[in-house]
């Protein structure tokens, strides 16, 4: 890419996963699309996904159904009207992806003209409907949308670009509510670079490298939940963050995921002596929805002094778990593991952002012409807990229907004619890097611990005290030095980290993800708990 500090484009997409890239594919024809990517463009959570994208193909299936087990997995909070929308317009957005090339397995007996998917199943889910790519369906369709966006001619692709800040148009004496572009910093040559768009869409993902254990990559830091929230957007329910109940406990893995589908297909949990505790825990045993599991397994941890609980599914025949799960028993194997012989050891970890930016059913956040799409968004689709394999399905059905909403005004919308330049005037290099690599270890370590799977009153507290004084360090540090991207990463952390903790204040219950000793109990009358910049009440 040439060296120019100023682009322009009609859509800037900050985010190069699935939701981020389908909606570049959708509206490129009619548009100059730039995608931003903060590492490799398929250095995302989409690429890690191992399960499936779940949807109604199976004629014994039905789109109620389908609501109806989302709605029980979402512990009465999600927007029954967003989980129509998302399941009525799932398998028309799917058979889009496999339209564009994604390899979903096919069962053995179909005709050419009429394929069927093989269908699995997983928690929560009262029917078989997840289509998958065998145990790496995130690879799969991060690889065909990536490479249908780079043949592309109306889309580029710029990447290792960190998204700094969002532009209001009031920097240039007009809306303050109307936004025009963004900062970008441009981490292969280290400076700050500006781009102005008609329209700007945050699929940035979530915010789970706010915790120590995680399942997600690096990247997931809440760039755009935090640049939104600055910019003047609301955000909702991000007091419920989703713990996968089954990442692997080993060393030199420590980011490794364990498919809902090997439940999902039989596997059982036991503890270290080899005994199953899930049917203790709930009658739906395995498959109860990933809340239950991962309460019960950290319960059994804590009650045991144990380091991990354990996944088995060595009862199954060698043939059908290499068949099923081939990219788990490869990295199993080449650490040591034979799933096919013995348990696997694991420990739940941050997963999942349920809450998020704002939107409505375009997309549409708050402000003019951003739109938030993905995991970064919160749409009412997962209310206190995500029901597997709806994450990716949300992605493209949001990415169909925002880029629906950008076609139909992009004709009316103007290319700002400038933005201010980014001012590092009064700012130096930074010989203390190692003060936001402590404050960053700081942080993940306390987030875990106060604001993890089991929380009370006092926790919340000690995290918010810690939270406000690591900021005043930052904001510091953020004055006085140049940006990197660990300072940016660590800034977006921070206010994420923060509206995640009062939003989990306000929440005087237990319900699904968010599961306080102080408040064990239901409410009665509960909705989204939404935050509003400015009112810190």
């Amino acid at each position: 890419m040439d060296t120019n500090r100023d682009h322009q484009c009609d859509v800037l997409v900050i985010g190069s996963g699935a939701a981020g890239l389908s909606l570049a594919l959708r509206i490129a024809k009619n548009a100059k699309v730039v995608v931003l990517s903060k590492g490799p463009r398929s250095e995302g959570s989409t690429f890690y996904a191992q399960g499936g994208i779940a949807a109604v193909f199976d004629e014994s299936d039905s789109i109620e159904s389908h609501v109806e087990d989302t709605l029980i997995a979402g512990a009465d909070l999600c927007e029954k009207e967003t989980v129509e929308f998302i399941a009525e317009n799932g398998k028309e957005c799917v058979q889009w992806l496999i339209d564009g090339g994604v390899p979903f397995d096919r069962e053995d007996d179909y005709s050419d003209d009429k394929p069927r998917y093989h269908l699995t199943r997983e928690g929560g889910h009262s029917h078989r409907r997840i289509l998958h790519a065998a145990d790496a369906t995130g690879m799969a369709m991060q690889t065909s949308l990536q490479d249908n966006a780079h043949n592309h001619p109306n889309i580029s692709i710029f990447e290792r670009y960190n998204a700094l800040d969002l532009i209001t148009e009031d920097k240039i004496g007009g809306d303050e509510t109307k936004i025009i572009g963004a900062y970008i910093w441009n981490r292969n040559d280290e400076h700050v670079e500006t781009i102005r768009a008609k329209f700007v869409v945050l699929a940035t993902g979530g915010a789970s490298k706010v915790y120590q254990y995680t399942s997600n990559p690096d990247v997931s830091s809440g760039d755009g939940i935090a640049m939104a929230w600055r910019a003047g957007c609301r955000v909702a329910n991000m007091e419920f963050n989703q713990f996968h109940p089954t990442c692997l406990f080993h060393p030199e893995a420590r980011n490794f995921l364990l498919t809902e589908a090997l439940r999902g297909e039989g596997a059982f949990l036991l503890r270290p002596d080899g005994s199953r505790f899930m049917p203790d825990f709930d009658k739906r045993e395995e498959l109860a929805p990933r809340d239950v599991v991962a309460r019960a397994i950290d319960f059994e941890m804590k009650r045991l002094g144990a380091d991990c609980m354990y996944l088995d599914i060595s009862h199954k025949s060698k043939d059908f778990i290499e068949k099923h799960f081939p990219t788990i028993h490869m990295r199993l194997q080449d650490l040591g593991i034979d799933m096919t012989k013995e348990p696997i050891p694991i420990v739940p970890a941050a997963h999942y952002t349920c809450g998020g930016v704002m939107v409505n059913k375009q997309g549409q956040t708050d402000l003019k012409n951003l739109y938030a799409i993905g995991e970064v968004s919160y749409t009412g689709l997962h209310g206190a807990n995500r029901m597997a394999s709806n994450s990716l399905l949300e992605c493209v059905v949001y990415a169909w229907s925002a880029a629906q909403d950008i076609l139909n005004n992009i004709g009316l919308a103007e290319l700002p004619s400038e933005v201010p330049a980014w001012d590092e005037s009064q700012v130096c290099n930074s010989d203390e890097e190692v003060v936001i690599q402590h404050n960053w270890h700081e942080l993940r370590l306390f987030m875990w611990d106060y604001m993890g799977i089991v929380r009370t009153d006092k926790r919340l507290e000690r995290a918010m005290r810690r939270i406000q004084m690591l900021q005043l360090e930052t904001h510091d540090y953020y004055s006085n030095f140049r940006v990197s991207n660990n300072l940016l990463e660590m800034r977006n952390l921070l206010q994420v980290a923060e509206l995640m903790v009062r939003c989990a204040m306000k929440r005087k219950e237990s319900r699904g993800l968010h599961y306080t000793l102080d408040y064990p109990n239901l409410m009665e009358d509960s909705g989204p708990t939404i935050l509003v910049p400015g009112d810190e009440s």
